[in-house]
């Protein structure tokens, strides 16, 4: 099978043969590892006075840089991050990608609309709203989420795009930012008919939040997505704890501690990789990653050593 397919089989919690599948949301140190700046840290302010010669320069080299990372470091799926942030700019991207490497991969893009935890100059207004005009505020929820769709519709069929990984961040290392009868009422419904949108057009979805997501994760799980990313550590979350109580239910992404890769020993990082994948894959339905991503300012030796982790021991019977 094929990286892509092998991780749709993951994906529908099928059981595997040889390495589990790995991939990163995002894998920030292509200038370390291949001495080109990341398409997200590169700067098109004047995008729209290029030549098309010079923008399609561009595309290729965006596209070249994805294909390669998946490639150098056998990820199964690229999460393409566009840049200039337009939809018909996605569509070359994906399809330079598609003219590049065939079906070899799966693709996928950020696609939520729920309301993720505001920033601190927001948080008071939006708590404040909540309580003062709920209602507006639902309706703001299902307008983003049929904004999504319409844009969704665009790509489906095309051969394209695989799925959507939803981004938006819920939880606190303590939990989540609204209490879980708030989080009932404000984002799973929303949630719930974003995924089933995608899902009904034939796409895969990777629910995506970082931090402690225990008082909420049946309420994720109900929403029907096909993965949960990231499983954090950082935030208390045990992968063997999740595996007992959803694994039959969703497939599980993540939980290797990259705060560790970053500031942690040799040691903890083997460790910490290690339970993952010993907790992860019986049964099938899991994907090796970090808990977030490979950011920039961690050390690409100890993603790598987190790759010989999964080398030697992420393989099923």
């Amino acid at each position: 099978m094929t990286p892509r397919q092998r991780f749709i089989e993951a994906l529908e919690r099928r059981p595997l043969k040889g390495r589990v599948p790995h991939f990163e949301l995002v894998f920030f140190l292509t200038m370390e590892a291949f001495g080109k700046v990341h398409p997200s840290h590169r700067s098109y302010h004047q995008w729209d006075q290029m030549t098309e010669k010079e923008k399609g320069l561009h595309r290729a080299d965006m596209a070249e840089l994805y294909i390669a990372t998946a490639e150098k470091y056998e990820h199964s799926a690229i999460f393409l991050h566009p840049n200039p942030y337009r939809l018909d700019e996605t569509i070359r991207m994906l399809e330079l990608i598609r003219e590049k490497s065939g079906d070899k991969y799966f693709t996928m893009i950020h696609g939520d609309t729920t309301f993720g935890i505001p920033d601190g100059a927001g948080m008071y207004d939006f708590a404040c709203r909540l309580a003062d005009e709920p209602e507006k505020v639902k309706e703001e929820a299902g307008r983003a989420v049929d904004e999504a769709l319409k844009k969704a519709e665009v790509l489906a069929g095309r051969g394209l795009l695989d799925g959507f990984a939803l981004c938006s961040d819920y939880c606190f290392n303590s939990g989540p930012f609204l209490s879980p009868a708030a989080f009932s009422e404000f984002i799973t419904p929303f949630l719930a008919r974003l995924i089933k949108g995608y899902r009904d057009m034939g796409f895969y979805t990777i629910k995506h939040t970082d931090g402690n997501i225990m008082p909420i994760l049946e309420q994720l799980v109900q929403a029907n997505p096909h993965a949960l990313h990231s499983l954090d550590p950082q935030g208390g979350v045990d992968i063997a704890e999740v595996k007992r109580l959803v694994g039959d239910r969703v497939c599980l992404i993540g939980n290797v501690n990259c705060g560790l890769l970053q500031t942690g020993t040799d040691e903890e990082v083997i460790q910490s990789a290690s339970y993952a994948l010993k907790n992860g894959m019986p049964g099938g339905g899991y994907i090796f990653s970090t808990s977030n991503c490979i950011y920039t300012g961690m050390s690409l030796e100890r993603y790598e050593l987190m790759l010989d982790v999964w080398r030697r021991e992420g393989n099923c019977l």
